[in-house]
């Protein structure tokens, strides 16, 4: 699934494709840290091995985060021509952010965007996104806790070296909720704020190739996932 972002940005970028939105969700536990993450700083090691955790590294920036069941994950492709404010890093977090926040707020939820790419309910998050940025087109996929085990993370997540003013030092234990909203009604409600139609893109044998050949030759690798 991390491989397939890579592809599809590559592909934008190539003119082969315009701008995509999917979403997915992980069964199995897995953490993912972020392109300049270093591991041993982010992640309990010795824990995720005994537990037999994979460590994968992606291509954006941010922290790490814990994949699972009740984690659901979206990723946009999205073009800068879309919005002036997505030229700019932080301008696109706000605008985009802004927009998923707001429509929380018109039903009831107190959701607000923390810079610089979280959401939080009452407070708490229950969302972090992440960005890699090519010429023409940008990724930018992020993460709702709608019915996570949220006692996972603390087992194998270490306190970020780095983190957001809002944060306040909290542990995950304290910092983490679940929004209490469906995965369906989440993804309607994102593919509401851009406006998503209804064409589909279907994955071609050449995706598909592409995929598992990063899969197995970058994503796999020790070389990459543990560089840092």
């Amino acid at each position: 699934m991390i491989a397939l972002d890579e592809v599809l940005l590559d592909k934008a970028t190539r003119g082969g494709i315009g701008e995509t939105l999917r979403f997915w969700e992980s069964r199995d536990y897995f953490i993912v840290v972020g392109r300049a993450g270093k591991v041993k700083e982010d992640c309990n090691v010795r824990e995720c091995r005994r537990e037999k955790i994979k460590i994968i590294r992606r291509t954006s920036g941010g922290g790490a985060v814990l994949q699972g069941a009740g984690c659901l994950n979206f990723s946009l492709v999205l073009s800068y021509k879309r919005d002036e404010r997505y030229k700019s890093i932080q301008g696109s977090y706000l605008s985009i952010l802004h927009d998923i926040a707001e429509s929380f707020q018109r039903t009831g939820l107190n959701v607000e965007f923390f810079p610089t790419s979280d959401l939080a309910l009452d407070g708490k998050k229950i969302s972090g996104n992440a960005q890699a940025r090519k010429r023409g087109f940008f990724l930018h996929h992020g993460t709702f806790l709608y019915d996570f085990d949220l006692p996972r993370v603390e087992k194998y997540l270490k306190h970020p070296a780095r983190e957001p003013e809002y944060r306040l030092e909290r542990s995950h234990k304290k910092f983490l909720t679940n929004i209490p909203v469906s995965p369906s009604v989440l993804c309607e409600k994102i593919k509401n704020v851009f406006t998503v139609d209804k064409n589909e893109y279907f994955l071609r044998k050449e995706d598909i190739d592409l995929m598992r050949n990063l899969a197995i030759s970058k994503y796999s690798k020790d070389e990459w996932n543990y560089v840092f």
